[in-house]
């Protein structure tokens, strides 16, 4: 995708006269064949909306997007085709018919019958491991449960390119686990994922590369391990600590902020990796018994990264 926009007009009803909103501003993204690339950012940052404009939900404001090489305005048919969406959340399923008539109604969509369509069900069914519940109705299912039956049907088409939005949602842990164990073997397959989400650690463990989006803009595309080096590099020391023992530790290279809240405790912000675990040292010798150590979050790495370019906390 290319300079890629999407401009929503502001106010309500059918005389909308407020602010528009800039949704997607100027996205620039490549993602490799046989890929699985994750979109990290937080709630509002566009990853949905440029889900929505690669699966033809949404027509952008400006800019190109291409699919597989098929362009989502001018080719819809060959992009829709060519994709499995899940997007997650209660959407898109029937309540009232079993996990296995969901999957056989989404396949028949796709133009399975008969055998072919019945075998790829119940792969599928195994594949989630929802063949003990495949004839209870969706309705009665958890969340968790739902989000397998997303993602059965977003692979009912046997797609070259799969489009997961928050795909592990609701997911207890082990689901969680068992998900990101099938994103392995669709990466052997050499499929292609565009995986959005917001945990860090579902990126790290999944993607071979993730973009950070914020406001609409991609504002770097990294792989998981450079993240993780961010992270670590921007690690936290709380303690309890003299005065003069504050004055000495924020002249060590690598102690960036330094901070002391209301009930005594002095923060220690690094900015070099392995600085924390000196600081730790460091308290430990002067006789300071109760030390913690704690990892910023995402948001707050990119604020250091980016400065005013970073995520923003939303209110």
């Amino acid at each position: 995708m290319t300079a890629l926009r999407r401009v929503f007009a502001g106010g309500k009803g059918l005389r909308k006269r407020g602010p528009e909103h800039v949704a997607l501003d100027g996205v620039d993204l490549v993602v490799d064949a046989g890929e699985v690339h994750g979109l990290l950012g937080p709630n509002g940052a566009g990853k949905t909306t440029l889900c929505k404009i690669l699966s033809t939900v949404l027509l952008p404001s400006g800019g190109m997007a291409k699919v597989l090489g098929h362009d989502v305005v001018t080719h819809t048919a060959q992009v829709r085709t060519s994709m499995g969406i899940v997007f997650g959340g209660e959407r898109g399923l029937y309540g009232r018919l079993t996990a296995r008539q969901n999957l056989k109604f989404w396949g028949a969509l796709h133009g399975l019958h008969g055998k072919q369509l019945r075998t790829r069900v119940d792969a599928l069914l195994d594949r989630v491991g929802l063949r003990d519940r495949a004839d209870d109705r969706v309705e009665a299912f958890s969340r968790g449960m739902k989000q397998r039956v997303h993602l059965a049907r977003g692979m009912v088409g046997d797609p070259a390119l799969l489009l997961l939005d928050e795909p592990t949602t609701g997911m207890d842990p082990v689901a969680a686990k068992d998900f990101r164990a099938l994103v392995g073997e669709l990466r052997a397959e050499r499929r292609t994922v565009l995986i959005t989400t917001h945990d860090m650690v579902e990126a790290e463990q999944v993607c071979d590369r993730v973009s950070l989006i914020d406001s609409g803009r991609i504002l770097a595309t990294e792989s998981p391990n450079a993240l993780s080096e961010w992270i670590t590099r921007f690690e936290r020391v709380d303690a309890l600590v003299p005065p003069e023992l504050v004055s000495r530790l924020r002249t060590l290279p690598g102690v960036g902020s330094v901070s002391t809240s209301d009930d005594g405790r002095t923060r220690f912000e690094t900015t070099e990796e392995g600085v924390a675990a000196q600081l730790v040292r460091s308290l430990v010798e002067a006789g300071v018994t109760t030390v913690t150590t704690s990892k910023p979050s995402l948001e707050e790495v990119y604020l250091h990264v980016f400065g005013g370019n970073g995520m923003a906390v939303r209110r």
